[in-house]
């Protein structure tokens, strides 16, 4: 196992021991950081996720949405904040925000550990744009 695979996995360990169920993002953004985690870019609807860390990227594959063919869903910025707020609240877990940003016509989306954003794209180029709170951890 790679240090950067080591490092990942305690992180996320970490993370998911001191977020809060509402607003617990920025938590475990807070601790991917400092872990080397620079950025996270995510696949729709495959679930796959790459990070690039200070120690090499990595690959993390998730249980697809779907599998075989399908119409990629219209790009819905109402739709995406609404999955976005219901995630932000703890009203929904990830596969169900991962689940309604889909359908809300997200194909990916793209985690910057250092500027504090989330960029969420469709098909077509359109693009939502979100920043995040800085948290102190310990």
């Amino acid at each position: 196992m790679s240090v950067a695979i080591k490092k990942l996995e305690a992180a996320f360990e970490k993370a998911m021991a001191i977020r809060p169920k509402v607003g617990g993002f920025p938590y475990l953004a807070e601790v991917l950081r400092r872990a080397g985690v620079t950025r996270n870019f995510w696949h729709l609807p495959s679930a796959q996720s790459l990070y690039l860390t200070t120690d090499g990227p990595v690959v993390r594959q998730g249980e697809p949405l779907l599998t075989g063919m399908a119409n990629v869903p219209p790009f819905n910025e109402a739709a995406l904040i609404a999955a976005l707020r219901m995630d932000q609240a703890g009203e929904s877990t990830f596969p169900e925000f991962l689940a309604a940003s889909w359908k809300a016509g997200v194909i990916s989306y793209d985690v910057d550990f250092i500027a504090r954003t989330c960029t969420y794209y469709g098909a077509d180029g359109e693009n939502y744009v979100e920043t995040y709170p800085a948290v102190e951890i310990n």
